[in-house]
């Protein structure tokens, strides 16, 4: 542990001179739309760079995600993943330019996850210029529809597949940089459709229904449920939408939002009892009003004690970094609820939560590739194996 662990400040120099190289690919993956379901032109310059940069391996699993293979040295370890989603929750009729500034790079969709994937395609030429050579494969994976009602299908199909046990995970994200996630909520995610039939009333002022008054009273009974404190749960409305004018009544409008807890059971309960409320205000007014799941989790963790835990929070302290942890909806969740250890890390910071108007900030995500190279040197000298 010692060993890598002093060689970081070194590490951190020999990646800083590979900044054009990291730039260009970020900037080269970025510029491909990639909206969930519509990835396959990314998965494509995925593999050509990973092709370009001599890796072992091109291939891609039966499920079309783009996997870039590093040979290492032992044939009895499991392989290690290091994985980034290649959608972006971005139109693909956005024009995808991204700006290049003294420290900052300015696209759309560049934090989540355009950034990811460039370091990730970067790492073969990282590797070379660290001199590095792993006991374990090193399996580089672009995974495809992951974000939003993608429900990481992607990452599932490749680790349910994949012909060997994996030895530990690192899920790579744009930001933020110092985040250790090692631990996932169960989460189902919802939307709730209010459609008013044609044939209500006699026109837009004497409809009798409201879709977004009914929604409200849909959030209203909803805050009326008791959650406990223990298993934690938790109900977050995060979208609602409907209308075109001010003073005409939508014939439709969406609700979205989350139930969170750190039991399964109690989501599901949950939801139930969400469904109930729903199927409730339907009958009482004459609209279509229907809930669908949109995506689900599993809640899963590592202990904080865990090896690979302490590892990752050893290395970032080495670069000067405060982990900071919170459960995360990830590709790391499915890696977690296969027994498999793994982590979500940040590369870099980044303004505007917009995806349209999202930056990063370059000279952070230095600090950033480091910390992915120490906690990957970790697990191949065996954090994991216990």
């Amino acid at each position: 542990m010692e060993t890598y662990l002093e060689k970081l400040p070194d590490y951190l120099d020999a990646i800083k001179s590979l900044k054009e190289t990291i730039i260009t690919n970020i900037v080269l993956i970025g510029q491909i739309p990639a909206p969930t379901f519509k990835e396959r032109r990314r998965a494509t310059v995925f593999m050509e760079r990973l092709a370009e940069s001599q890796v072992d391996e091109c291939t891609t699993d039966g499920y079309r995600n783009p996997i870039g293979i590093i040979r290492g040295r032992s044939e009895n370890k499991p392989p290690i993943f290091v994985v980034a989603h290649l959608d972006t929750p971005v139109s693909a009729e956005m024009v995808h330019n991204f700006r290049v500034g003294v420290n900052s790079i300015k696209g759309p969709g560049i934090l989540d996850n355009s950034l990811g994937v460039g370091v990730l395609i970067s790492l073969p030429e990282i590797f070379r210029k660290l001199e590095l050579r792993f006991e374990s494969d090193i399996v580089l994976a672009g995974v495809i529809q992951s974000i939003g009602k993608g429900n990481l299908r992607g990452i599932r199909h490749l680790v349910k597949t994949w012909p060997s046990s994996i030895r530990g995970a690192i899920c790579i994200e744009g930001v933020e940089l110092g985040r250790l996630n090692y631990y996932t909520e169960g989460m189902i995610r919802c939307e709730v459709q209010c459609n008013i039939s044609l044939t209500n009333g006699v026109g837009d002022h004497f409809r009798a229904n409201n879709p977004i008054l009914i929604l409200n009273e849909v959030i209203n009974q909803v805050l009326r449920l008791r959650l406990p404190q223990r298993p934690r749960t938790r109900i977050l409305f995060g979208k609602i939408g409907g209308g075109v004018d001010y003073g005409k009544v939508p014939p439709n409008a969406s609700l979205g939002f989350e139930i969170r807890s750190d039991s399964d059971k109690m989501v599901k309960e949950v939801y139930n009892e969400v469904k109930d409320i729903v199927d409730g205000i339907n009958h009482e007014y004459d609209v279509e009003l229907q809930i669908n799941t949109i995506s689900n989790l599993h809640a899963a963790r590592l202990d904080f004690n865990h090896p690979l835990v302490k590892s990752a929070s050893a290395v970032m302290k080495a670069l000067g970094l405060k982990p900071v942890s919170e459960p995360s909806e990830s590709e790391l969740s499915i890696f977690l609820s296969r027994k498999i250890p793994a982590v979500t890390l940040g590369i870099t910071r980044g303004r505007n939560l917009i995806p349209e108007d999202a930056s990063m900030k370059i000279h952070p995500m230095f600090k950033g590739v480091a910390q992915l190279i120490g906690v990957l040197m970790a697990i191949d000298k065996g954090v994991c194996d216990e």
